[in-house]
């Protein structure tokens, strides 16, 4: 078990922050009751705002996931980017529905991008589409067993306190990031030693990044001064400035129909209002799985280090964004576990498998829930607001595709704030505790993954745990995963040596 040293004043400040919210009140109605609404101190006024901020900084994932798929062979043919992207948006909207009546949390699921990059990467490889997406069915539907026999709900609580702090922190760097770097505002290098730089070559020269600022520093004084619908307001606002500027300078969008590339154009969509605003949505990209077929192109050993692969991947980045979520709404236990996990995880198991049967890949846990929840979502009720918009996208993805990545990224950046403030509640004096914290915090940002930081913080919490002899100290179940992440981080010179 984890030391008695361990211990964090995160569950004390989580408490505090229920307290101070006031009274709990009697439920209202059906609704409230189903949700626990007033018992989480939040209203339904909060809860749907909530779920369209979730809903907008999510948005992206419409565009974005048939942008890394539409060009993926399947039967011959390249993914339809229509089809990939009515899909992404009606999975992603029946799943996080099914999260918020069945979990009753606040969390939002879609398309992980993450692992659709390494999906995508075996396709163009090793696998056709249909043959990895049953890889990907096959992955869901084991952890869906993990689920249903306790195992992954043990993992969870078998985390110390401060890795868990330290994954919330991690992560709000994490998604700093994200929203900097989808903003334009950090870049990858062209010339120069250096590996990423601020703006176009140092400076801030586009009508997007200046969007972009104005939207974060908008956004930040509506924070700082407590206003309602923060985030959304930010949003809005941001968003119809961007429509203004396209309007009257014509920037247009980063990468040009000629191939070549304007560093100074719109990083995703171009804020422009659409010629029509409905349409017709193609799901003719559902079911075109073979479940079994990877197994025989590749064999049974490669395709069950795939499977493993992205099991670790789904299973952690779903650890990872539960934690942080669950602490920025307060609603961690004193043991920072969330209360009445395993309908959560069940339904972020099971979507692993329906993204796979969907053709559009593993769905997962979004972080960015964390947007809707810094702006009131406490309970389920926003999930099913979140979901229904994404419904709505189906057949309205021309409107959603006003909005900009540069309008949308300040809100992630604010909510990394939020999240990196947990950092206090860290052990910084003993370092047998403070190195892995450190690593599962740098590791996240710098790699560009979460279950990376994760796997990190765990080898060398176990490493060094026994180095100092606190073996007996640390949960079995930690020894299991440390090696997981061993195999996992080797999988490649495995895959060859096998």
């Amino acid at each position: 078990m984890p030391d008695d040293t361990e211990t964090t004043d995160a569950a004390a400040t989580s408490a505090a922050r229920r307290r101070s919210a006031g009274p709990r009140s009697r439920p209202k109605n059906g609704l409230d009751r189903y949700f626990s609404i007033s018992e989480r101190r939040s209203t339904v006024g909060r809860e749907v705002r909530g779920g369209v901020v979730t809903f907008f900084t999510m948005a992206y994932i419409v565009v974005l996931n048939p942008i890394i798929l539409s060009g993926v062979d399947i039967d011959g043919n390249t993914l339809d980017f229509g089809s990939v992207a009515a899909v992404t948006a009606l999975v992603a909207g029946l799943l996080t529905i099914a999260m918020g009546v069945i979990g009753r949390y606040p969390f939002a699921l879609a398309a992980g991008l993450g692992i659709n990059a390494v999906v995508a990467a075996y396709a163009a490889t090793q696998l056709s589409w249909p043959e990895v997406m049953g890889l990907v069915v096959l992955e869901g539907l084991l952890i869906t067993v993990l689920v249903l026999t306790g195992f992954r709900k043990a993992v969870f609580e078998a985390i110390p306190d401060q890795l868990k702090t330290a994954i919330a922190v991690g992560i709000g760097f994490f998604i700093a990031l994200i929203g900097l770097v989808d903003s334009g505002f950090v870049r990858r290098a062209q010339t120069g030693t250096v590996p990423i730089t601020f703006g176009i070559d140092g400076s801030l020269a586009s009508w997007p990044q200046l969007v972009f600022v104005v939207g974060l520093l908008l956004t930040a004084v509506l924070v700082v001064r407590k206003t309602r619908g923060a985030l959304l307001i930010g949003l809005v606002v941001t968003t119809v400035l961007a429509v203004v500027i396209e309007a009257i300078a014509k920037v247009g969008p980063t990468f040009l129909a000629d191939g070549s590339v304007n560093p100074k154009g719109w990083a995703l969509q171009v804020p422009t209002l659409p010629d029509q605003v409905v349409g017709l949505p193609d799901f003719s990209q559902i079911g075109h799985v073979s479940l079994l077929g990877g197994f025989s192109r590749i064999g049974v050993v490669a395709a069950l280090l795939i499977v493993f692969a992205l099991m670790l991947a789904d299973f952690f980045d779903t650890v990872g964004s539960v934690t942080a979520v669950g602490a920025e709404a307060g609603l961690l236990d004193e043991h920072n576990n969330l209360p009445k996990s395993q309908p959560v995880l069940l339904v972020d198991s099971v979507a692993a498998a329906a993204g796979g049967f969907a053709g559009v890949s593993s769905n997962t846990t979004y972080v960015e829930s964390t947007a809707g929840v810094a702006d009131g979502a406490r309970t389920g009720l926003a999930s099913v607001v979140t979901g229904a918009l994404f419904l709505v996208a189906t057949l309205f993805s021309p409107l959603v595709d006003v909005v900009p990545s540069e309008a949308a990224s300040p809100i992630l950046v604010i909510v990394g704030a939020l999240l990196i403030a947990q950092v206090k509640n860290l052990q910084w004096d003993d370092l047998t505790l403070a190195i892995p914290a450190f690593l599962t915090i740098a590791l996240m940002p710098f790699t560009y993954s979460i279950t990376n930081g994760i796997g990190a913080g765990t080898i060398s919490y176990v490493v060094l745990m026994a180095a100092t002899g606190r073996a007996r100290r640390v949960h079995p179940l930690m020894w299991v995963v440390g090696l997981l992440f061993v195999v996992y981080f080797a999988i490649e010179p495995v895959q060859q040596l096998l």
